[in-house]
């Protein structure tokens, strides 16, 4: 495993949500410190292109406003097929409960009617897609003003909401967890609870057992693990390749600290390992997106301390940590198995040697690999 690139120039986001479909990567919304998130304006799409590395945005055009969500951060996002479904989430105001889809073919918003038993809006929950439904977890719901560990899913053939019975003893009441499909399990990891639960105080919690729901049995399982557990956290970000789980980075108020080390789940023999990349890792952070495409894991986002020392501040109850955070702009690429191809072309880069008589196509991938981005407007016509 080889951290290959590291650019600048991306979209400045945090608690955003990301999927893949095809070779593109679609980021929605999240936030940036330094903007306003009281006024309700449609959100954005950022789009990037694995094979450049090149991000564009999208706005929906004028007179289609109504059909886009607004501006949010704390949502999910999930793939089915070549529409992008988004749910909850809130601005700065109040969170939401309604469902949006993300034609990706046509570059088209719309609010899609659901029936059923709708989930109360909320944010920091999970959502994955097992066998055409999407399964949502957890979060804090915004008009009880308390955690959640209810299971809701959604038929994405008939838009039909309904909540789901279990068995077994399910993840404490928590939100910013992560919840990854393997076969017909959820597994859920991770996450922020509190001593007085389901309700929300100064005394924090954070699990670091992995637990999950079997969707045919509608039972919950927490297994016995090997290796070293990670350390638990919330704002973490949870991926799959080759049927193992992978978690990168996060934060955990109690010891003040944010992270930036890779764990691998092996979901049938039940063991934890970690993982130590060759290359340069991305900065300590919580609240990016990871996704998967392929042989390559494509981080961006999220936000860190502006300074080490910050992290040493935080049981300060008097300094607002939040103030002291640094919103992140760069897009890391991790190769899970990288070809010999890709550990030429680093070497090339580390030495900085003479590329006069390079193929075009491996200046081109040169090009892409170390040039920082500038973020392009995209018209709805070039899908």
């Amino acid at each position: 495993m080889y951290w290959t690139v590291h650019l600048t120039g991306g979209p400045q986001r945090v608690n955003h949500a990301a999927v893949i479909v095809g070779d593109k990567v679609y980021s929605f919304g999240g936030y940036c410190s330094r903007e306003n998130y009281h006024v309700r304006r449609p959100i954005d799409v950022h789009i990037l292109n694995t094979v450049t590395l090149r991000w564009k945005v999208f706005f929906p055009p004028k007179g289609s406003h109504q059909q886009a969500p607004y501006l949010r951060y704390g949502h999910t996002a999930v793939a089915h097929g070549t529409k992008v479904y988004i749910w909850g989430g809130r601005n700065d105001d109040s969170a939401c409960n309604k469902l949006y889809c993300f034609d990706t073919e046509h570059l088209v918003w719309s609010c899609v009617s659901t029936n059923g038993l709708t989930p109360g809006a909320r944010d920091g929950h999970s959502a994955c897609v097992i066998n055409d439904h999407m399964y949502i977890f957890g979060g804090f719901e915004d008009d009880e003003d308390r955690f959640s560990q209810d299971v809701y899913k959604l038929c994405l053939l008939t838009y039909t909401w309904s909540y789901v019975f279990t068995t077994g003893e399910p993840p404490s009441y928590r939100d910013f967890h992560s919840a990854t499909a393997i076969d017909n399990r959820m597994f859920v990891f991770g996450g922020r609870g509190d001593q007085s639960a389901p309700h929300h105080s100064t005394m924090e919690l954070y699990c670091n057992s992995i637990v999950y729901l079997d969707v045919v049995e509608r039972k919950w399982h927490k297994p016995v693990t090997v290796g070293k557990l990670p350390v638990g956290r919330r704002s973490h970000s949870a991926f799959v390749y080759k049927d193992q789980i992978y978690i990168f980075g996060g934060f955990n108020s109690i010891k003040g600290e944010h992270f930036n080390d890779l764990h691998r789940f092996n979901p049938y023999t039940m063991t934890w390992q970690r993982l130590e990349p060759l290359g340069e890792a991305p900065s300590k952070r919580r609240r990016q997106s990871c996704v998967v495409s392929g042989n390559r894991m494509f981080l961006f986002g999220g936000t860190s301390p502006a300074n080490e020392n910050d992290e040493l501040l935080d049981h300060f109850v008097d300094i607002d940590p939040e103030s002291r955070l640094n919103d992140h702009d760069d897009l890391h690429v991790l190769e899970f198995e990288p070809s010999l191809r890709t550990l030429c072309l680093m070497k090339v880069i580390r030495h900085q040697l003479d590329t006069t008589y390079l193929p075009e196509v491996l200046k081109l991938e040169l090009h892409a690999m170390t040039t920082n981005n500038t973020i392009q407007r995209l018209t709805s016509n070039q899908g």
